[in-house]
């Protein structure tokens, strides 16, 4: 039994969350739960209240304190301003890697360590192993509902203070286990999204911070053959967001494969952009909880969802890690995620230059 560790549980209004906090009561642990309040632009419909009511409902049902952690200065200039910032500059950035690193990992887990918690948990499907003593991540057993693409950078020290109690178990089995326990979220929708936000139409939201200007859509021949709301928004591989001026049902679908932001222009192709075999990716901001050495065969992955594929390590310093595919695959886009794995262990990742 654990009555002597306290838990600070992250409760967002969700299953996962409410589960991970019925699993640790019974696991004997001291457990509190806590709604994490982030920023939110005025122009968008805000539901944390909602939220927040059905996070207090579980800890009500569940009989544990509740307390709320504001990180609405933390969200805003570590996760909405740096997504701002990046596709100013041209980059896609991914703002749920920055909100588990920030916000849920960073501010969320200071305010519990400081109000004398042991540690903090949450619902993410991840599983935490503890061996010779030391913690590493391993994918969630639900390879559908996997998280760790987006918790790679967490570091060793973050990682001693967090627990998954629900990464182990697939969510139709979370589903079931709420219902049992009467949980007044086990019916509740997954939420989707970026982190707090939700679904965030990303032209409509930028364009309150940046001007988007309207362009032209060029062929690989280099021809106009449409318009676009502003090169900035795009990523290499989209196939959507733009518009073709020739309406013809039977065109095959294209891709965006090129971006050219002094003539505001971009480039669409019926082929996704590819990355050939040993061609490298550059790595900056990255973060390893297992050291790797030039010339290590591992698996990367540049999206959420996407098949891991091997890539062979050419270089590694302190915070740069630079990488040659194996195979052809898809081009990533500078400012992504390229998460890296031995198998179900994720050994860190970094953002793609």
């Amino acid at each position: 039994m654990n009555v002597s560790k306290t838990v600070f549980v992250g409760l967002s209004g969700g299953v996962d969350s409410s589960v991970a906090a019925l699993r640790l009561i019974n696991q004997g642990y001291n457990v509190v739960g806590v709604f994490i309040k982030v920023w939110h632009p005025d122009f968008m419909i805000c539901n944390w209240e909602a939220e927040r009511l059905d996070a207090m409902r579980v800890a009500a049902h569940l009989g544990i304190p509740f307390l709320t952690c504001d990180a609405e200065e933390a969200y805003k200039d570590d996760v909405a301003d740096f997504f701002i910032n990046e596709y100013r500059e041209g980059r896609t950035p991914n703002p749920d890697v920055m909100c588990n690193q920030h916000v849920k990992f960073g501010k969320f887990l200071d305010f519990a360590i400081k109000k004398g918690a042991d540690f903090i948990a949450t619902g993410h499907y991840v599983r935490k192993v503890d061996s010779d003593s030391k913690s590493q991540m391993y994918r969630g057993i639900d390879t559908g509902k996997d998280q760790t693409y987006f918790l790679w950078s967490l570091t060793e020290e973050q990682l001693d203070k967090v627990l998954f109690p629900v990464g182990d178990t697939d969510k139709e089995q979370i589903r079931k286990e709420a219902e049992r326990a009467g949980l007044p979220t086990a019916s509740k929708k997954d939420s989707q999204g970026i982190c707090f936000l939700g679904h965030v139409d990303i032209p409509e939201f930028l364009a309150h911070y940046i001007d988007l200007v309207p362009g032209d859509v060029l062929n690989k021949e280099g021809s106009v053959i449409g318009y676009h709301q502003g090169s900035l928004v795009y990523t290499l591989g989209q196939r959507h967001g733009f518009t073709i001026n020739k309406s013809d049902n039977n065109r095959q679908v294209l891709y965006v494969s090129g971006k050219n932001f002094e003539n505001n222009t971009i480039t669409v192709d019926t082929l996704k952009p590819v990355n050939q075999t040993n061609q490298e990716v550059h790595l900056k901001n990255s973060v390893l909880r297992i050291k790797i050495i030039p010339g290590d065969i591992i698996e990367a992955q540049f999206r959420y969802r996407q098949n891991p594929f091997e890539v062979k390590v050419s270089t590694v310093t302190e915070d740069k890690i630079s990488l040659k595919p194996l195979k052809p695959v898809e081009a990533p886009a500078a400012g992504q995620s390229c998460v890296l794995y031995q198998e179900s262990l994720c050994l860190g990742g970094g953002i793609i230059e």
